[in-house]
């Protein structure tokens, strides 16, 4: 949590996963700004994502801590499409 002047005002990182279809890509990382994160990708100026097409975000969740969210993007990075895909199916269902 950050304090600032002694007010506790937080701060989640989220890890996530975002999709292109024009590239048919899943992309599995981790911010403390998902909307900002997802501008990036999308504006090209992100090296991977930048000539792949437009990004969506499929899957966003959150943690109070940046050592919860990257263990999730590590996690998410070890699934196969498969298991992403009923993920991504089980976070949409729950929305």
């Amino acid at each position: 949590k950050v304090y600032c002047h002694y007010l506790d005002v937080g701060m989640s990182y989220d890890s996530h996963i975002i999709y292109s279809s024009e590239s048919d890509i899943y992309y599995k990382g981790f911010t403390s700004n998902i909307v900002a994160r997802l501008e990036k990708h999308n504006s090209g100026s992100s090296t991977y994502t930048s000539s792949r097409g437009q990004w969506i975000l499929k899957y966003s969740k959150s943690f109070e801590t940046k050592k919860e969210a990257l263990l999730e993007e590590k996690r998410l990075k070890r699934l196969n499409r498969i298991s992403l895909e009923k993920l991504i199916a089980e976070y949409a269902s729950n929305l």
